[in-house]
């Protein structure tokens, strides 16, 4: 089936979602949004890629509007301002791009690569201003896209958004010495790192500029906000996994939730599926409980001021935020060229990522 009337990529067919990978109930109870900015979206980013040098000229003509990196964004975080959204799609098509360059970094052994990229990221992060012309692309066009989000909220914001990317950044370093080493972590303990890794927090700090409303802490740690987030993030990483599978098994990767089930759970292949899918399955069920919870939570707030009016409505903007992150990451992964890993030359290798060995040092 076809998730608009209108495509939002370059190609007209619909699209058609693997039975393994289908999942009923959001095709029909999680309706797609997509931000009315989306088109200028596309086209900014576009430029933005070319313009910080992540992928050579040829590679973003011919991969980047297949690869639906703004369509992702424009779902996920549909009412934010236009610059807002512009921002968090720059910054999530960088997150991509610095994705690949982990896992080509992994492949090849480039540990002293990684070693000095990661010090340089978390030095971009607590001094993004200093790092604009940073000699990496990856380095620069990082401290480009933070110091963007930093512009819209508090300092208070800001800081609490670099701890957690700060926590992301050494979770990735954990997954490049498990990969590294061939070790596949137990799981529960993967599970706990790929919170990290998929950048639970984040996402979910995203929530607050999108909904022009920086949130008191005890609003973001009331337990009914908070399980409705973890929620959305879970779902979205699990999904992930259950679609890359086919990808990291070709890649003799360690890092997925289906391969710590066949090596500690003693799975098969198919058996591993059939319980991700369960675990995908009784997340959204237990969303739709907590959305619920979520949205009594923002009533609540509203007690008759102009602030508890503000604030329960930028709540309900967050929760319905994160209902949309169901939908777009489902979609996302059946229409972006990331996945489709049968129509690639070497299913080892993505055809949109430069695979040198060349790095500044």
């Amino acid at each position: 089936m076809q998730a608009f009337p209108h495509s939002t990529t370059a190609g007209p067919k619909a699209v058609v979602v693997p039975p393994s990978l289908a999942l009923p109930v959001i095709e029909s109870s999680f309706l797609r949004q997509l931000h009315p900015y989306w088109p200028q979206l596309q086209d900014k980013t576009r430029l933005w890629l070319l313009e910080k040098r992540f992928m050579p000229a040829d590679k973003v003509h011919e991969h980047a509007d297949r690869l639906c990196y703004t369509d992702l964004m424009a779902g996920c975080y549909t009412g934010a301002p236009d610059e807002v959204l512009q921002a968090i799609a720059d910054y999530s098509a960088w997150f991509f791009v610095w994705d690949d360059r982990h896992d080509r970094d992994i492949v090849h052994g480039r540990a002293g690569d990684w070693r000095r990229l990661r010090h340089r990221l978390h030095a971009a992060l607590d001094a993004p201003r200093h790092h604009l012309h940073h000699p990496d692309p990856l380095v620069a066009g990082f401290a480009d896209s933070v110091l963007r989000l930093f512009s819209f909220l508090s300092p208070a914001w800001n800081q609490r958004f670099a701890r957690h990317f700060h926590a992301v950044i050494e979770a990735y370093d954990r997954e490049f010495h498990n990969r590294t080493a061939g070790r596949i972590p137990g799981v529960e303990e993967y599970l706990a790192l790929r919170r990290l890794t998929f950048a639970h927090r984040i996402w979910t700090d995203l929530l607050e500029p999108s909904a022009g409303t920086e949130l008191p802490d005890a609003v973001r740690k009331n337990p009914a906000y908070r399980r409705a987030a973890l929620l959305s993030q879970e779902f979205a990483a699990w999904y992930n996994d259950l679609c890359s599978l086919p990808k990291e098994i070709a890649g003799d990767e360690v890092h997925n939730l289906g391969i710590s089930l066949i090596t500690h759970e003693k799975l098969t292949l198919v058996e591993a599926v059939d319980e991700m899918r369960r675990r995908i399955e009784q997340c959204i069920e237990e969303f739709l409980g907590a959305e619920q919870e979520a949205l009594r939570f923002a009533d609540t707030l509203a007690d008759g001021t102009p602030n508890g009016k503000e604030l329960s409505a930028a709540v309900r903007a967050c929760v319905g935020n994160m209902r949309n992150w169901f939908s777009s990451v489902y979609w996302f992964h059946h229409e972006s060229g990331r996945y489709m890993v049968d129509s690639w030359d070497d299913r080892s290798t993505p055809p949109y990522v430069t695979d040198g060995t060349a790095r500044e040092s």
